[in-house]
């Protein structure tokens, strides 16, 4: 059977200072009045039912989790004590869901991405699922660039493949987030993709890759399997898990692997990293200047900037250009919207001043 497993442990700290450590980005509703985490779960609510759907999450955000998402029963919110980025997260939910059904196809997604006409991601999903059935494939979606992205990783499409796997091709390598030049390069070619961080594989597969690929984090992994289910369960955890290696689902067994196939995905998709993510799903204002807003703005002389606040906060600018100002009730941000890896640094530098209450 087919169960989903969300992961929703960032901190989105691009999404400073409307992100913060107690309510990050997963939490936020950015489109309407659902939050990223609520839109990712009825996403699959249709075909995959509650008690198939895994969310790992911070131990420190698995309450507002569960308030959130009534419908999930308590023992499928997993309570991360620490993050170890995505492999260990793969890896323990993989486990769990095989103890619970040894035979499982899992689809992996994070909850900060936005797709829209559902029934083509399903369909690919379930195009997904026939291959993984047919042989141990790990499976992604490949997104055809539409413009020269340097904040997305990219794959490279490989040969075809043939009969009922037709419309699959080997992944041929990955490649890092690129400078312009690169980016532009790869749109050129016309067979590199954006890795959209969506999988599809058997649990026991990606358990089986993480043996021979990595495998102290598996045997750590292993050493938690005959807790499961039992009253220490979330001691042994927060005991062993910090001490698993942190590493990427890409870097530990992707990257490695002989068997990773990608999909071209048919649905359209957003990676809701940051603010230029808001400009990218949102329609700029009717009269021309290319300024996309939330809440009450007036631009004079202003032109293609990103603006949040909130419906009784006004923020007016005066002769700005390519900016993000993000408003909230005890900070404010304004940025140049080319260099939004920058606002990591600034929560760095707030952090190292002294300013963690607005963290």
């Amino acid at each position: 059977m087919l169960h989903a497993l969300i992961m929703a442990g960032g901190s989105g700290t691009r999404f400073w200072p409307a992100s913060r450590a107690n309510r990050p980005k997963q939490f936020l509703p950015f489109f309407g009045n659902e939050t990223l985490l609520q839109g990712t779960v009825r996403r699959v609510a249709d075909w995959i039912p509650a008690e198939r759907t895994l969310v790992v999450t911070n131990q420190a955000h698995a309450t507002e989790t569960a308030r959130e998402l009534p419908a999930l029963l308590a023992s499928n919110i997993v309570r991360e004590p620490c993050g170890r980025n995505t492999a260990p997260c793969i890896g323990l939910a993989a486990m769990l869901i095989a103890e619970r059904d040894p035979n499982a196809v899992m689809l992996v997604m994070p909850a900060d991405h936005r797709i829209e006409r559902a029934g083509l991601f399903r369909s690919a999903v379930e195009r997904a699922v026939a291959l993984v059935e047919r042989e141990p494939a790990l499976v992604l979606f490949g997104i055809r660039p539409s413009y020269p992205s340097v904040g997305f990783g990219y794959l490279e499409r490989g040969a075809a493949l043939s009969g009922a796997s037709a419309g699959a091709f080997r992944v041929a390598s990955f490649r890092e987030k690129p400078d312009r030049a690169k980016a532009e390069e790869f749109l050129a070619a016309g067979r590199f993709f954006w890795n959209s961080g969506i999988f599809v594989w058997k649990a026991a597969t990606i358990l089986d890759a993480l043996r021979q690929f990595e495998p102290s984090i598996y045997e750590r992994l292993a050493g938690l399997r005959p807790h499961l289910a039992t009253n220490n369960w979330e001691g042994v955890l927060g005991a062993e898990f910090p001490g698993i290696k942190a590493i990427s689902i890409d870097y530990a067994v992707l990257e490695r692997a002989d068997n990773v196939l990608m999909i071209e995905a048919p649905f359209d998709w957003d990676d809701v990293g940051s603010w230029q993510a808001l400009g990218r799903q949102s329609a700029p204002s009717t009269n021309g200047d290319g300024n996309i807003a939330q809440g009450l703005f007036c631009g004079v002389d202003s032109h293609d900037c990103i603006v949040r606040t909130t419906g009784d906060h006004l923020v007016a600018t005066i002769g700005m250009s390519d900016c993000i100002i993000v408003h909230t009730p005890d900070a404010t941000l304004v940025a140049r919207k080319d260099d939004e890896e920058s606002i990591r640094r600034l929560v760095q530098a707030l952090r190292e001043r002294g300013y963690e209450r607005f963290l």
